[in-house]
């Protein structure tokens, strides 16, 4: 029998909702590839969103890493083999977790790149929550694999973001807010988007493919499929991590 990896540690609760979906992906993967009762190493850590929410308000990002910092130590010693954060936006703490462990963490933008390269897009619109939508933390990681990004004007990121938490994180979908965001898909593609990245795990539960005029990336899907592929032996844990910075930067929004 193959000799598969250790667990892939999954640093999860923000918000729970995609948890799951996470949870699923994989296991459907690796079932589906192994076959019988075969399931996925993991062990997961579901923080308390209320904990780090009321540190993105403030923010705090210090605190925030730390606590993410110390959940993912606790993985390690459980016998993590490697760590994801089930969430973009705490990606912003990405150093502060990698500097704590000493094994590899798997960066949702790097599977973002993965997934836009193979689809031939050198463009991403990125929409999420406001931080990765207007900080660099997000655009530089992708900017290493040479991939370029434009995000929504101010005015958008404030009304995407509020959909996110007010609603997305909460469960709560709508007509109105799946309007909001196929007008801030079309604005991307009229920037020069040529997919868009999903870059919040919660919108993929409020939109699909029709509501945009180019593929749409799930950063969700994106992410736990390159964690099936190591939990499957398929992929280095690391071996999405770019090889260095990229001369592709980011567009600033008109």
């Amino acid at each position: 029998m193959q000799q598969l990896p250790g667990p892939i540690g999954i640093l999860g609760g923000m918000s729970w909702h995609l948890t799951i979906e996470y949870y699923r992906a994989v296991n459907e993967r690796v079932a589906a590839e192994r076959g019988g009762h075969a399931s996925a190493r993991m062990l997961l850590s579901s923080l308390d969103f209320a904990e780090i929410r009321e540190c993105q308000l403030r923010e705090d990002w210090d605190r925030a890493g730390a606590i993410l910092a110390r959940e993912a130590v606790a993985l390690e010693r459980a016998g993590a083999a490697s760590i994801a954060i089930a969430t973009n936006l705490m990606h912003k703490v990405a150093p502060a977790v990698e500097a704590s462990i000493g094994v590899p963490l798997v960066h949702i933008a790097d599977a973002v790149a993965d997934a836009a390269t193979r689809s031939g897009a050198r463009t991403l619109g990125i929409v999420g929550a406001q931080w990765v939508m207007a900080e660099h933390f997000y655009a530089d990681r992708l900017a290493a694999h040479g991939i370029g990004t434009v995000v929504p004007a101010a005015q958008v990121q404030s009304e995407l973001d509020r959909i996110v938490f007010d609603e997305l994180t909460q469960g709560v979908t709508t007509d109105a807010a799946r309007a909001v965001f196929r007008e801030a898909f079309a604005a991307l593609v009229a920037d020069g988007a040529e997919a868009i990245v999903l870059a919040c795990t919660e919108i993929m539960l409020l939109v699909d493919a029709s509501d945009a005029a180019v593929p749409l990336i799930d950063s969700c899907e994106a992410h736990a499929g390159a964690l099936s592929r190591i939990a499957l032996g398929e992929l280095p844990a690391d071996g999405l991590a770019p090889a260095g910075a990229a001369s592709v930067g980011r567009l600033s929004p008109q």
